[in-house]
């Protein structure tokens, strides 16, 4: 029996090969892989395979993990040993963590080495809940999008709605999902 992941690789592995069109609008070129948050851990074990699957295709792999964006974030903050004692105060400062989670993933996709030709992949969206909204950092970063922006979204969606580990709120977005049942 072949797991999720491995379902979810060989979806991908055919949709990487599909010649990409050049004139669609930054929220198109937004991929969703799609997978139940328990299986975190073995999607981690398959990154490699992913950018094996992607560099086969011929496009370039530029890999961000966002896993530790917040402890980075926090730790440099002035303020931080106060929001460790009164977390309360954290709340009103969470525009911030917004905006440089957006500064990274912009980074990201504006690297040097990443081309119209190249996948950004991004892990760790699950560490953003609760903090800040992925469906924000997404389309704050929509007009740097040069080639495709992948997103390993622990999740689901229907139709063009998702929602980040199954959250009651999610929201309408035009990403392409790609999940373990196209890879059958």
């Amino acid at each position: 029996m072949r797991s999720e992941i491995e379902g979810l690789l060989r979806a991908y592995e055919r949709h990487v090969q599909i010649p990409w069109d050049r004139t669609i609008a930054g929220p198109e070129k937004v991929w969703f892989a799609i997978y139940d948050p328990p299986q975190e851990r073995r999607l981690r074990a398959r990154i490699t395979a992913f950018q094996n699957a992607t560099e086969s295709a011929g496009h370039g792999w530029y890999h961000l993990d966002l896993s530790n964006a917040f402890a980075e974030w926090m730790g440099t903050h002035e303020y931080r040993d106060a929001y460790f004692q009164r977390p309360k105060l954290l709340e009103s400062a969470l525009q911030g963590f917004t905006r440089d989670a957006v500064d990274l993933v912009s980074g990201a996709l504006t690297a040097d080495e990443v081309g119209a030709d190249s996948v950004v992949a991004v892990t760790g969206a699950a560490s953003l809940f609760g903090l800040t909204r992925l469906s924000t950092v997404v389309q704050d970063v929509n007009d740097k999008i040069r080639g495709r922006l992948l997103v390993f979204f622990p999740g689901e969606h229907e139709g063009h709605n998702y929602r980040l580990l199954g959250a009651r709120d999610g929201w309408s977005y035009l990403a392409v999902p790609i999940e373990a049942s196209n890879g059958a």
